[in-house]
């Protein structure tokens, strides 16, 4: 059994307008919803054995908070520059060469890039997986022969079904 773990980056800040896209910092809706989320995801007893991410800032502090709580160390997820607003296909290029001795990775990332990815692969579609949200699935196929709706959804969680007013 393999399972994937996709997660959108957590919510960004717009407060200074002389960033570019990819060094925008989490808000501090970013801020409290990476910890809280990957807690959540503990609870589940989902523990990513490998995290891919991309390096723009916010998918940065959103990785770092997850490897955190699953005790990975910063320098061992694997930082990508090409997972930087990736199309899904470019992302499942990324998957299906992660080694096979890895049964549960993280992808930490971006839309649309993350939703699209998630409706090719899964048998259950999402709309839209809102800043971060996690998605979950599994699949029976290893890494490199998974295709089109191979996989089965887990669980769906993002922050505003636990926080109201955020």
């Amino acid at each position: 059994m393999r399972q994937l773990i996709l997660v959108r980056h957590a919510k960004s800040s717009w407060d200074n307008p002389e960033l570019n896209d990819f060094e925008r910092p989490l808000n501090k809706r970013g801020k409290r919803d990476a910890p809280f989320m990957a807690n959540l995801l503990a609870e589940k007893n989902v523990t990513p054995e490998l995290i891919l991410a991309s390096p723009a800032v916010r998918t940065k502090l959103t990785a770092i908070e997850f490897a955190r709580k699953f005790g990975i160390a910063e320098s061992e997820i694997v930082w990508n520059d090409k997972l930087y607003l990736a199309s899904s296909a470019k992302l499942l290029k990324f998957i299906v060469d992660v080694d096979q001795k890895f049964k549960s990775i993280m992808l930490v990332g971006h839309n649309p890039g993350l939703t699209d990815l998630q409706n090719f692969l899964c048998n259950e579609e999402i709309d839209n997986i809102p800043t971060c949200g996690i998605v979950c699935m599994r699949t029976q196929k290893d890494w490199k022969s998974i295709t089109a709706k191979d996989f089965e959804l887990d669980f769906f969680e993002y922050p505003k079904k636990y926080f109201k007013k955020s």
